[in-house]
């Protein structure tokens, strides 16, 4: 069973919050469009709510943050969704650098796949941006391909000014790691105005340039229409939600934010649903699913085409 919402669009994947804690402080990390949740979930908690996605017919999970591996419960929480029945794809957003030592550990326990964000490969510029190691990421990155995770992808958000020049650099770098580049425009969430005007690098001078130069292009129909493009130099991946009216028209997610609320958009927070109060006064599965259901009826593209 999979449940579509009012526009036609299946709900298939679940992003999960398990976390709004961080040990870097990348300035534009929209934080899943989360505000300043007071609570997060327990491990028992997200298993269950995921438990229930799946029983709806949610196949993909991603954990999120926040920095999930900062949850000492994180390898738990892991197992805990892997041997759910129903749920195909189990995959992670990190900074990376906690994954050098736990990388290993997490494959063991079921993730599939990870995403590493890395958005320069100059040392000095990558502290400034993130207060970070540069060194530590890029180890989590190789134990994450020596562990087995794949695709190891890396999310590359390409700031105007600071690191669009380094496109082909970050492309070398994931083919020779045995990773993909993903480029991702960087998304107006979470975020000071003054600070998305200086900064938003709009993609398709990237994109027409991949164009001329590609191999082979190819839609993923799977994830929006995105485009993949294959250089003589390696793969890379292009992202732009950003005013995106065919990102929001295939849009198959919903979100579960770290303090227990089905978010049906990233861009809005005014149409959530509170699923983890109702969990912890006690709802059985049917009032749970009932929860589920309203919230992907809440599903609207949040960018509509002409007419629509």
């Amino acid at each position: 069973m999979v449940v579509c919402d009012r526009y036609g669009r299946p709900t298939l994947n679940l992003r999960i919050s398990v976390t709004q804690r961080c040990n870097l402080r990348c300035p534009y990390c929209h934080r899943e469009g989360e505000a300043h949740p007071s609570i997060e979930m327990t491990a028992g908690e997200i298993v269950r709510i995921t438990r229930t996605a799946a029983a709806l017919g949610i196949t993909g999970v991603k954990l999120t943050g926040g920095e999930p591996l900062l949850r000492a419960d994180i390898l738990q929480i892991v197992e805990g969704i892997a041997g759910l029945p129903g749920v195909r794809d189990l995959s992670m957003t990190t900074n990376g650098a906690l994954l050098a030592q736990q990388a290993e550990a997490l494959h063991r326990a079921g993730l599939d796949r990870v995403n590493v964000g890395l958005p320069t490969l100059r040392p000095g510029a990558f502290r400034r941006l993130t207060g970070g190691s540069l060194e530590d990421v890029v180890g989590g990155v190789k134990a994450a391909v020596k562990a087995g995770l794949r695709p190891v992808k890396l999310n590359m958000v390409v700031l105007r000014g600071f690191n669009e020049a380094e496109v082909p650099e970050l492309v070398r770098f994931a083919e020779e790691s045995g990773a993909i580049l993903q480029l991702i425009e960087l998304e107006p969430v979470n975020l000071e105005e003054a600070y998305y005007s200086r900064y938003y690098c709009p993609l398709e001078g990237l994109e027409s340039g991949f164009k001329e130069r590609a191999v082979e292009v190819r839609a993923r129909r799977d994830m929006q229409n995105r485009r993949v493009y294959t250089l003589p130099e390696g793969k890379v991946e292009v992202i732009r939600p950003t005013e995106n009216t065919e990102f929001c028209a295939h849009c198959t997610r919903l979100r579960l934010t770290s303090d227990g609320k089905l978010k049906p958009c990233l861009m809005r927070g005014d149409n959530l649903v509170d699923i983890l109060t109702p969990l912890r006064a006690g709802a059985d599965d049917k009032t749970l699913i009932s929860l589920f259901t309203e919230a992907i009826e809440r599903r609207e593209p949040y960018y509509r085409a002409a007419g629509d």
